[in-house]
């Protein structure tokens, strides 16, 4: 039977987007239909006032293999982030950075009171194992929690606690470090490997720069789907038929469309913007609270890496916090005063950007980080809870759902 197109992708995340990419380059029709007014999914930015607003604090590691293949990231003009953290414990500031990346930083760094000198050692060579091993080799190792490899990598209970639970807290929306060794290790390698950083025009310039090589005519804005079935998925406006479906929404919704998936647990996170005309740090480096506080995992002045998220005389500060319940902003304000060791009372509140589904829970086993895409009856699935929850997952399943499909049309 005729049908309207080779391939309706449902979702125009980053997982869809990537899997456009290469249906697109195969030469292979396609549709793609989002429900919002815009691509990007999770990733998007809001301007307001000058400041450029992400809809939660995100950024973007160089080390993610995938974005290479998709993107030059030269054009996104990106702002650097000190490849290292602040701790704030004890009353005073710890500083810890990467000393292949600071050398002049390694001496301080060894000096830091933050765990044992033997703790600091043993971590280096955790992350540096993580960063020259083979990524099978990593993926081989017996699997297990986040807290329980660090333990058995023989970490103190002073450096877990006070340096890395409030650092991986805000990478892994997961303060309890539930998330599998496995996700760990590919998370070390790119922090090790790569370098982190911010689009000037904020973070919806990476989809953005996903999507552009793609034509705009197949891409159709403010459609929501109601279902999908095998070969057809029927919108508001009507059914598309097809010879492939590929759902690449959030989880929840996923979960929704394709019942056989089941629940995806996901970690929600909410971000605190403010602005201040004298920033509190001199330098674009995470500060997290080693004074077992377990309130905020991190804050960080964003328009020290990237000037232009804030107006001229500005600085926009950004603070997390991990979990669905977010404390009241007089709260967080109290509380960064005694992180950043100076009155906020002159900051300005711009606003609180909470995301009850910000990233996909990754608990043991996790495996090869790769979950199957194809479902069959020619339907598939793409997105960071097939592969690894990060940017680079997302990306990553895209481009592989892809693949299956290109794989699935070629064989019938």
């Amino acid at each position: 039977m005729p049908t309207d197109t080779d391939v309706v992708i449902v979702g125009g995340g980053l997982a869809g987007l990537a899997a456009a990419r290469r249906l697109h380059r195969a030469g292979v029709a396609w549709r793609l239909v989002e429900a919002a007014d815009r691509l990007g999914g999770r990733v998007a930015t809001d301007a307001v006032d000058g400041y450029l607003l992400d809809r939660g604090f995100q950024v973007l590691n160089t080390a993610y293999p995938r974005l290479g293949t998709l993107l030059d990231l030269a054009t996104l003009d990106l702002g650097w982030f000190t490849s290292g953290v602040l701790v704030r414990r004890r009353g005073r500031l710890d500083r810890l950075v990467n000393p292949l990346r600071e050398p002049a930083g390694a001496p301080r760094t060894a000096l830091a009171g933050v765990g044992s000198l033997r703790d600091r050692l043993r971590f280096a060579g955790l992350a540096t194992g993580c960063a020259t091993l083979p990524v099978g080799r990593l993926l081989d190792a017996p699997e297990t929690t986040t807290e329980a490899a660090l333990r058995r990598a023989g970490l103190s209970d002073a450096i877990v606690e006070e340096l890395i639970r409030p650092f991986l807290s805000g990478v892994f929306i997961d303060r309890e470090l539930e998330t599998s060794s496995h996700v760990l290790a590919m998370v070390l390698r790119s922090f090790a490997r790569g370098r982190i950083g911010l689009p000037a025009r904020g973070m919806a310039a990476l989809p953005a720069a996903i999507a552009d090589p793609l034509p705009t005519g197949p891409v159709e804005l403010g459609t929501p789907v109601a279902e999908v079935a095998p070969g057809r998925v029927r919108t508001p406006a009507g059914e598309i038929t097809c010879r492939a479906v590929v759902v690449a929404v959030d989880p929840p919704r996923a979960a929704a469309l394709l019942p056989t998936l089941g629940r995806v647990r996901m970690h929600s996170y909410t971000t605190y913007y403010h602005s201040t005309a004298e920033a509190p740090l001199d330098e674009p480096i995470l500060l997290v609270d080693g004074d077992r506080r377990e309130l905020v995992a991190n804050t960080v002045v964003i328009s020290r890496a990237a000037p232009t998220y804030a107006p001229a005389g500005r600085h926009l500060v950004a603070t997390s916090v991990v979990g669905p319940a977010a404390p009241p902003e007089p709260v967080i304000r109290a509380e960064l005063d005694r992180l950043y060791g100076r009155s906020t009372a002159d900051w300005t509140h711009l606003t609180t950007v909470s995301i009850p589904d910000a990233l996909p829970a990754a608990p043991p086993p996790q495996g090869r980080l790769r979950k199957p895409v194809a479902l069959g009856d020619g339907l598939f699935v793409a997105g960071d809870h097939r592969d690894s929850p990060s940017i680079q997952g997302a990306l990553a399943s895209g481009w592989r759902t892809a693949g299956a499909v290109l794989a699935q049309l070629r064989a019938g």
